[in-house]
């Protein structure tokens, strides 16, 4: 991924999981340093949890890989989005022939890592 915005980003797309289930769980990560971010997700029993550090990590590789002086330790959680995404509308039999309307919500995940500040300062 290319460095946009002072930041390197990772964008997960069409995840079927509600975007009001993962925000609680984005919301624990945002500005945190990276080992802790994915510490804290490892630990977590959500399924938003596996979905989120997934996106983090990838973050991190991208970040590693443009810029080879960084380190794991260098790295924080800048922003971290949870778009919703569209809905699969699925059809609920219920009772006396009537039916409902069952809607699968997806989201897109979007992280973006940087470097901290004291670690830019140093080069």
């Amino acid at each position: 991924m290319v460095k946009k915005s002072g930041g390197y980003r990772a964008i997960s797309k069409y995840l079927i999981a509600s975007p009001f289930k993962l925000r609680p769980v984005a919301d624990l990560i945002r500005r945190k340093p990276y080992t802790e971010a994915v510490s804290l997700l490892a630990n977590l029993s959500h399924k938003g949890a596996r979905l989120i550090g997934k996106t983090v990590k990838s973050a991190a590789s991208n970040a590693l890989e443009q810029n080879k002086q960084l380190d794991e330790d260098m790295l924080y959680v800048r922003d971290i989005l949870v778009d919703e995404g569209p809905r699969m509308k699925r059809v609920w039999f219920r009772a006396r022939g009537r039916a409902d309307m069952l809607l699968k919500r997806m989201c897109h995940i979007t992280v973006v890592v940087d470097e901290t500040a004291q670690a830019g300062a140093t080069r």
